[in-house]
């Protein structure tokens, strides 16, 4: 079995290394930290880290050292986390083999995408991400991410449910279909239960993606982004 991709924060200001790990750690990444350079050595000659992330509190001047020896084929991927480089270093960085360089502020979420790109580029951990209306969930990391930029997580229910959902598009399922294939996580749910389950599946995904269909189930109808309701006018109404 594959393992999770490594990611190596490095030398991170404050504001950005408050909370990072477990951010990152929710999202299915083995996380190792090294607060001082010096650390960082040692970090990224175990030679199994994926991206490094290398902060505004590495010194400048080390940088290029640090890249000429990690950069390259088979090692890391990194990325530079910077509040002042001029376009002179920005250049020099890329050059010496970095893979993105991140003006500072950043946010945990913007972050995130960066490294799960730059991740997803190096073939691992792909991940498993479905766009609704208000909110992207990324089904690995059983996380809904809103437009608001709230996050909740769904139980294992929630994501067997919303599975089921995607693997039968516009098909109406019966309450029968969605016992047997999604079953409840508690022992006595009835068959009442599927509808409150549905309720609650729909207001953490804040979507009306999931339609009731009186006396027959439920059909989930992907919802279609601008560009593909122009590509497809039969489908508006």
């Amino acid at each position: 079995m594959v393992g999770r991709p490594v990611i190596a924060l490095i030398c991170l200001a404050p504001q950005l290394d408050d909370g990072l790990a477990d951010y990152l750690e929710r999202r299915g990444y083995d996380v190792r930290e090294a607060s001082e350079q010096w650390r960082s050595q040692s970090l990224l000659s175990a030679g199994d880290i994926d991206v490094a992330v290398i902060g505004e509190n590495y010194p400048a001047s080390g940088y290029p050292d640090l890249l000429r020896q990690h950069a390259g084929e088979g090692g890391p991927s990194f990325v530079m986390v910077s509040s002042n480089a001029d376009l002179i270093e920005k250049v020099l960085a890329l050059e010496l083999g970095a893979a993105d360089i991140v003006p500072s502020p950043v946010g945990k979420r913007e972050l995130a995408a960066r490294i799960g790109g730059i991740v997803g580029r190096r073939g691992k951990g792909q991940r498993d991400l479905i766009v609704l209306e208000n909110a992207t969930v990324d089904l690995k990391a059983a996380l809904v991410m809103h437009s608001s930029g709230n996050e909740e997580q769904l139980s294992p229910g929630q994501v067997a449910l919303l599975r089921l959902f995607l693997a039968n598009p516009r098909k109406v399922l019966t309450r029968d279909d969605i016992m047997a294939a999604a079953p409840a996580e508690s022992a006595d749910a009835f068959d009442r239960s599927i509808d409150s389950r549905i309720v609650r599946l729909r207001r953490k995904l804040d979507t009306e993606s999931i339609a009731t269909i009186r006396g027959a189930g439920y059909r989930f109808d992907p919802p279609q982004t601008q560009g593909q309701a122009a590509r497809n006018p039969s489908t508006q109404t």
